[in-house]
């Protein structure tokens, strides 16, 4: 077994213009799991296609263990009986990140400015932080965003441009509903792209039943279209209804 052995060879790229990450991260897997290692560097292009031609390997780093070659930093993960994700796979990961770190400022902002975790600002802010950290992920690339959307977006597929608008809308919203200023333009904004987005959500995976990937997190997401991209359509039009009511019901007392 090769951890009998203890001692391996690497062969990965060192290069003035670059290292190679993964070699690095395979030879840390290797010290970690307690392997005397033999660090080989390839330190031009030319050194590197020479050593893929010799041995008919695609890529680098490369790990021999025992004089078998193992194959590169995936590789040697499952041989030393490790999982190496899937990066096509569904994941609700950057969803439960992005919500975490939204529920982190909301409580960091009530306490710095009202003195508790939890109030009723915190429930305010985690969705209005939501929103802006929702609407960061599909600036980054507008485009891939909106293409993604048209896929079950009812608007979108009627006019095509409220993709691209979508992104700037809904961090205005989150931006003017953080600071509490002009309502009168936040909450139509919210309440509109909400709800037009529930509907949509709804209707594509609940009465059309089509498996879609969501473009709540950006074009290139891999979290499935359904609860998630729901609950932040009924978060926003939760958020517009609740400053539309909260001045009558707080003034009630």
């Amino acid at each position: 077994m090769a951890s009998a052995t203890k001692t391996a060879e690497i062969y990965r790229m060192v290069m003035p213009s670059h290292t190679c990450p993964y070699g690095i991260k395979a030879l840390d897997l290797l010290k970690r799991r307690g392997f005397t290692v033999e660090d080989h560097h390839l330190t031009s292009r030319e050194e590197t296609d020479a050593f893929k031609g010799e041995h008919a390997v695609a890529t680098t780093p490369q790990v021999f263990i025992d004089g078998k070659r193992v194959g590169g930093h995936d590789d040697l993960v499952r041989f030393l009986g490790g999982e190496v994700k899937d990066k096509d796979a569904v994941t609700y990961t950057p969803v439960i990140a992005l919500f975490a770190m939204a529920a982190a400022m909301a409580m960091a902002g009530s306490w710095a400015s009202l003195g508790e975790l939890l109030t009723m600002r915190t429930a305010e802010w985690f969705i209005a932080f939501s929103m802006c950290l929702l609407a960061l992920q599909k600036l980054k690339d507008v485009d891939s965003f909106a293409t993604m959307f048209l896929n079950y977006d009812l608007l979108a597929a009627r006019w095509v441009p409220y993709g691209r608008i979508y992104p700037f809308a809904e961090g205005a919203a989150g931006v003017l509903m953080i600071s509490g200023a002009l309502m009168w333009l936040s909450v139509p904004i919210a309440l509109f792209i909400g709800t037009i987005g529930a509907v949509s959500v709804f209707k594509a995976v609940y009465i059309d039943k089509r498996e879609l990937k969501c473009a709540c997190v950006g074009g290139n997401s891999r979290v499935p279209l359904g609860f998630v991209s729901l609950t932040e359509n009924v978060m926003m039009v939760a958020m517009a209804v609740w400053m539309l009511a909260k001045p009558a019901l707080l003034g009630a007392h």
